[in-house]
């Protein structure tokens, strides 16, 4: 019998256990789990959306096809020492699982993707990640490596406005087909407009040179409309429904 002891035991520290085992956090490295990426940190754009802080979302298919750029217009994440951690809250964000801002009541009424975790994963499972902030008349940077901080947090001038834009290109080694399938990021894009009315929502198709904007003032009726419109069908009702706030 083999013997079996406190070395055989693997501790994984850090985001080691998101590159050791990437299937279960985002499912899986095909198709699917390479799309999930683009969902988490779009979510963090939607989450500032929907908490009223943020009115505009970018996100950006790059020419190479295998790169994504997710920008919005909300209170851009802090930058601040964390007071246990004693770095940035950024960097934090970004290199800690289970570290965010959707624990605790107030900062989020609603909140979706794996709070806590989604940017972490996503920096962990990219070959470089750049995280962009504006907020306080400043912006700031930081640049990421395979989940390791490449470059610490730098002040790089002065900026108007507050806000979040996150660059990542997803690692070769860990995705057998890093290429982004741009019909489905638009279609997701699309949803996302409708569910969360008033909301700007752009995609920049680099690799095509196309660029959609959605926005829908009436959410959900807007959506019922183009269902009835796309399959030539006539309404039983005028009003399909009424949300009562």
């Amino acid at each position: 019998m083999a013997n079996y002891t406190a070395k055989d035991i693997t501790v994984l520290e850090g985001l080691e256990p998101v590159r050791k085992r990437p299937g279960m956090y985002i499912g899986g490295v095909g198709s699917a789990g390479l799309h999930h990426l683009v969902w988490e940190i779009l979510d963090n754009a939607v989450d500032e959306a929907m908490n009223g802080y943020a009115s505009n979302i970018v996100v950006t298919l790059h020419e190479d096809g295998s790169s994504i750029t997710v920008t919005d217009d909300g209170r851009g994440i802090p930058v601040d020492k964390h007071p246990s951690t004693k770095k940035s809250a950024l960097e934090v964000i970004f290199t800690v699982l289970h570290a965010g801002g959707k624990f605790e009541q107030g900062n989020y009424k609603t909140a979706g993707g794996l709070h806590g975790v989604g940017a972490s994963v996503v920096n962990a499972l990219s070959a470089e990640l750049r995280a962009t902030v504006k907020r306080d008349g400043a912006q700031w940077e930081m640049s990421f490596k395979r989940g390791q901080p490449a470059a610490p947090l730098k002040k790089v001038g002065a900026a108007r406005g507050s806000g979040t834009t996150v660059y990542f290109h997803p690692d070769p080694t860990i995705f057998p087909k890093v290429e982004f399938d741009a019909a489905l990021i638009r279609e997701r894009l699309e949803v996302v407009s409708y569910i969360h009315k008033g909301v700007k929502v752009t995609f920049e198709n680099e690799v095509d040179g196309k660029r959609d904007v959605f926005q829908h003032v009436e959410g959900l009726t807007d959506f019922l409309r183009k269902i009835i419109a796309d399959r030539a069908a006539k309404p039983v009702h005028d009003a399909p429904f009424v949300l009562a706030h």
